[in-house]
């Protein structure tokens, strides 16, 4: 519990629905209990974008709510019925960075999963952890995943 003066603390964790981004957030549950932490979980969507062909944007009019549903069922996956702290799921739509790196305004920590692509993959396909790392306003931890 917070005092009446002071700001709840909060950790925002990118969920995507990827292995890396449910270990990020089950890392996110534990960081919140000994922190007396919220958790805003955050899932970003957009249209896509192409050049040469287009699609009715009718065919994509439930984005949104399938991108709800991964999401929930992440939240589900990582922390359970029985979860120990207050998770505040949010879906919005935008670029995963630049949404992510707006929730973190204001936020103790920002936690994203890595999905391994370094070196010069990595270089070349650029990386939502990476940016993020490189210009978050707050701490970011980056979370791997793990075969075991």
């Amino acid at each position: 519990m917070t005092e009446q003066n002071e700001p709840q603390r909060r950790i925002v964790v990118g969920v995507d629905g990827s292995p890396s981004s449910i270990d990020a957030l089950r890392w996110a549950v534990d960081q919140a209990r000994t922190r007396g932490a919220v958790i805003e979980a955050l899932t970003a969507w957009q249209y896509p974008v192409s050049t040469g062909w287009t699609v009715p944007i009718e065919a994509y009019e439930d984005l949104a709510a399938i991108t709800r549903k991964v999401l929930d069922d992440a939240i589900v996956q990582a922390a359970g019925s029985a979860c120990p702290v207050e998770i505040r799921p949010r879906v919005v739509q935008g670029g995963t960075v630049s949404c992510l790196l707006e929730a973190a305004r204001g936020a103790d920590l920002l936690v994203v999963g890595s999905r391994g692509h370094g070196g010069f993959v990595g270089a070349l396909l650029g990386s939502v952890s990476g940016h993020c790392v490189q210009h978050a306003p707050c701490p970011v931890v980056v979370v791997r995943h793990s075969t075991a």
